[in-house]
């Protein structure tokens, strides 16, 4: 499990005046990542603790990070809209007249359903791409989503399923092979997104899409001041974070333009000097120069992805790291911090509330 942070991190200690190093550590929960968790989300009100399994709170001497999370509140009440009229919005599929007020919302992508929950419309959204793996939707989202009708697989929906939903809202990305805006059209109002804005950009873009722009603003900038708090209240600037993800043949660092550097940033954390571009590839031999960092997070891209990292984290190559003998190397929820969405930004804040100056104990 997780506990208070000592003063042994190899890669930068900070001094007080005087020239005592100064520990930066809390008392953080033990935590919770590869377990089926079947927390009360968004539907509920409370979590019920007879659904919460938890089978690990440590992979390869990783910490897990996550057991404790509060899904009840994950998705707000619902907000009003900004005006009592359709309107028409302008996108990267096109140009579409929208509802005032939808109702039924169907979303192609898991942003899209991050953006419902965050403006309070989850409840509204009819049918949803579903992710592959035991559960159809990200646990930070809370268990009510689960109950979302399917219209198929994330990145192949199925019109003629969405058709069957009979909604007034379609909320997508350009890239959906569910016969592109024009046919999507033909069912409903549609509003896509495209590849290559920043989270936030997109994530305004679907509020627009709901007639919701003001309540994302309000949502957005709630964020950010916790964020911006969260900071010094942590001691960001002290930390450099390192962060991995194990694909089945690959460890990626997480560069600049991911979702997860973006949430670092806005928090105020460091990240080492060798990890302040984009996205590159390692092996195991460059972990010492590429992997280092008072802290690392690793995530896993599904099964096969955990057992490569598993392999990586047991190696000599990288339990030669500083951040590894002093036991500072967390797991973190891929669907977490590898999507985008500020349902999903806030639940990162908290992995680093409960994470950035711990450390792990057996």
């Amino acid at each position: 499990m997780l506990a208070s942070a000592r003063n042994r991190t190899r890669f930068r200690r900070t001094a007080e005046p005087g020239g005592h190093v100064r520990s930066r550590g809390f008392v953080v929960a033990a935590a919770l990542l590869c377990a089926a968790v079947l927390t009360a989300g968004c539907a509920e009100k409370h979590d019920d603790a007879s659904t919460i399994i938890r089978t690990t709170t440590n992979i390869a001497g990783a910490g897990v990070v996550g057991t404790d999370r509060d899904t009840a509140t994950a998705c707000p009440l619902p907000s009003a809209p900004d005006s009592g009229a359709a309107r028409t919005v302008t996108h990267t599929g096109g140009v579409s007249q929208v509802p005032a007020d939808p109702q039924r919302i169907v979303v192609l992508t898991t942003a899209a359903l991050d953006a419902a929950c965050a403006v309070g419309l989850w409840e509204r959204v009819a049918g949803a791409v579903t992710l592959d793996g035991d559960r159809p939707q990200p646990m930070y989202l809370g268990y009510g989503v689960v109950k979302v009708p399917s219209v198929g697989a994330i990145g192949q929906p199925d019109p003629a399923r969405i058709a069957e939903l009979k909604p007034d809202l379609i909320l997508g990305d350009v890239a959906t092979t569910a016969g592109g805006f024009d046919a999507l059209s033909k069912i409903a109002p549609t509003v896509l997104i495209g590849a290559g804005g920043s989270w936030q950009s997109d994530f305004a873009a679907y509020a627009a899409g709901m007639n919701r722009s003001d309540a994302a603003g309000t949502a957005l900038q709630n964020y950010l001041t916790e964020a911006h708090d969260l900071g010094p209240a942590l001691n960001a600037r002290q930390s450099q974070a390192s962060v991995l993800r194990f694909t089945a043949d690959t460890i990626q660092v997480q560069g600049t333009e991911t979702f997860a550097a973006q949430v670092l940033s806005d928090v105020g954390v460091q990240r080492p000097t060798a990890q302040r571009g984009r996205s590159f590839d390692i092996t195991e031999a460059d972990l010492a120069t590429k992997a280092e960092g008072d802290v690392i997070y690793v995530m896993f891209d599904g099964p096969d992805g955990e057992e490569h990292g598993r392999q990586v984290l047991r190696s000599d190559q990288f339990e030669e790291l500083g951040a590894a003998s002093d036991k500072r190397v967390f797991a973190v929820d891929d669907k977490i911090w590898h999507t985008t969405g500020l349902t999903a930004a806030r639940a990162v804040l908290t992995d680093l509330r409960n994470s950035l100056n711990g450390y792990v104990t057996d």
